[in-house]
């Protein structure tokens, strides 16, 4: 068999259709194939960002490398104020105990009467 410019080959029109539309269907279903791996490879990359994202504050957060929430702070403050009372309380409990008895008259003079 010879092929040239004068070669022609005869095909039915219902065999062409079929061809054309097999070979649009297997481009579109290319096209959306690959567009869902792309999607779903974007969607991991994403996951695996805010994976590493969440582990690093999930270590960070407890130890105080992030900062902390204004309430913490607040809360410090009030800490630590209750703290410094406390100490300054427990030293004054702490002098009069070595002073010896203790008598308190609140209803008569309204203030701290030691006796030794």
């Amino acid at each position: 068999m010879k092929v040239s410019e004068d070669t022609s080959v005869t095909i039915p029109l219902r065999n062409l259709v079929a061809l054309i539309g097999f070979t649009i269907i297997s481009v579109t279903g290319y096209v959306n194939m690959t567009g869902r791996i792309t999607t779903l490879e974007n969607a991991q990359n994403i996951r695996d960002v805010e994976i590493a994202m969440n582990t690093e504050f999930r270590i960070k957060w407890p130890r105080g490398e992030m900062g902390a929430l204004p309430e913490d702070a607040e809360q410090n403050l009030r800490l630590n104020y209750l703290e410094k009372n406390y100490d300054e309380l427990s030293a004054s409990v702490d002098k009069l105990k070595a002073y010896g008895t203790v008598n308190f008259e609140l209803k008569d003079k309204k203030y701290l009467d030691i006796k030794e």
